[in-house]
């Protein structure tokens, strides 16, 4: 499992690399679960952030028109992006699967797609979580993130349970497809998450000191999530760090 940790700005993927984040992901929580981010704020996220490790940079929560959203990942793409993550929100899936086919055609080879989708997709009117792998499939993207779109509290677990994420995770692996988990996961759920093994687990609200939309990335709480996702015994200082 590798843990991505979202920020805002380069100072923020400085924090996060320091703490051990595997992926740096660019997003705006300001504007959304996946706010757009700006080209300008990738290629200066990108240039911080070392070389062998991935970012990340969110198109926005959905709907889309297929072409707008499909310069914007081209851009995102020439700034630095390693994927760039579509979120399903407010639509179809005959309408994402066509949008996620002319953004798919629009990027390089080697900058991947991620279906992004909500636990909570009913609320979102978004397509139901195990649909997504297919979905991915048919588009080409490289993967699937499930996160939750409303932001008020009700995380990961209360949308979906174990079974249907074990399920969610097992599809996507079928499919050859990499799986994250997302949706304001704080350390106590961190155990449950690994016991699920996704190839991703997507963070944000618990690396801030403050909330996740106007608080900032700290080293020290990356450092603390990424020690509880290893399994690693940690102190109590560390644990509070990371709560």
């Amino acid at each position: 499992m590798r843990l991505l940790i979202s920020v805002t700005d380069a100072a923020e993927a400085v924090e996060a690399a320091a703490g051990g984040a595997d992926i740096i992901d660019v997003k705006d929580p300001g504007a959304g679960a996946l706010g757009q981010a700006s080209p300008e704020c990738v290629a200066e996220v990108r240039r911080v952030v070392p070389a062998g490790r991935p970012v990340t940079a969110a198109l926005g929560d959905g709907p889309f028109e297929p072409s707008a959203v499909a310069r914007q990942a081209t851009c995102l793409a020439d700034s630095g992006a390693t994927y760039v993550k579509l979120g399903v929100r407010n639509t179809t899936p005959e309408r994402v699967l066509t949008a996620l086919r002319v953004v798919r055609a629009s990027l390089p080879p080697d900058v991947g797609l991620i279906v992004a989708g909500f636990a909570d997709w009913e609320r979102a009117g978004a397509p139901r979580p195990l649909d997504l792998p297919d979905l991915a499939r048919s588009a080409g993207a490289r993967g699937c993130l499930v996160d939750t779109a409303v932001k008020d509290g009700q995380g990961l677990f209360r949308w979906l349970d174990e079974p249907a994420l074990r399920a969610l995770v097992l599809a996507c692996r079928r499919l050859d497809l990499m799986c994250g988990l997302a949706g304001s996961l704080g350390s106590s759920d961190l155990a449950r998450v690994a016991g699920l093994v996704p190839d991703i687990v997507g963070i944000r609200g618990a690396a801030c000191a403050g909330d996740r939309v106007h608080g900032r990335v700290q080293a020290d709480r990356v450092a603390g999530l990424a020690r509880i996702l290893r399994g690693e015994a940690v102190g109590p200082t560390a644990l509070a760090a990371a709560t």
